[in-house]
């Protein structure tokens, strides 16, 4: 399984996690004990889970913010799966300058539609792509050269 992979199954582990911690607010210490021992990690980069579990609620406000300039609604109205994925995308977008924003927006849409709500992915598209362009305006001017 190359890096790309175990990334996406990372995202989607760190996403149901993330989940988790939106509704219930345990410990994150807890909930990554109780998902490795009860779901495993399989061939997911372990690492990359730890980070996103643990890196996106200690920069909430960040993120928040940050997603807060293109919504709608106040950040907790927002469909728990659709906001835990938003969260996700925006932290990359933020924090990991070295993936491309394409790979962001698509792996996320993509999470969106395998977890989300009918036409969840049409939102969590919008928004994302509404950051990208603001916090990586250069990248997005030099990939429409």
């Amino acid at each position: 399984m190359n890096r790309s992979q175990t990334r996406i199954l990372a995202r989607r582990s760190a996403m149901q996690a993330i989940y988790q911690w939106q509704l219930t607010g345990y410990d994150l210490t807890e909930i990554e004990r109780q998902f490795i021992e009860e779901h495993g990690l399989g061939y997911a980069d372990q690492a990359y889970f730890n980070e996103l579990l643990h890196k996106i609620p200690k920069n909430l406000d960040i993120i928040d913010a940050a997603l807060a300039e293109f919504t709608d609604r106040p950040i907790g109205e927002i469909d728990p799966v659709e906001r835990a994925v938003l969260r996700i995308g925006v932290y990359e977008l933020l924090y990991r300058p070295e993936l491309p924003f394409k790979v962001i927006l698509n792996e996320n849409i993509n999470l969106a539609k395998a977890f989300g709500a009918a036409h969840g992915h049409k939102f969590v598209n919008s928004i994302l792509d509404r950051v990208a362009h603001k916090k990586r305006a250069v990248e997005i001017a030099a990939f429409k050269k």
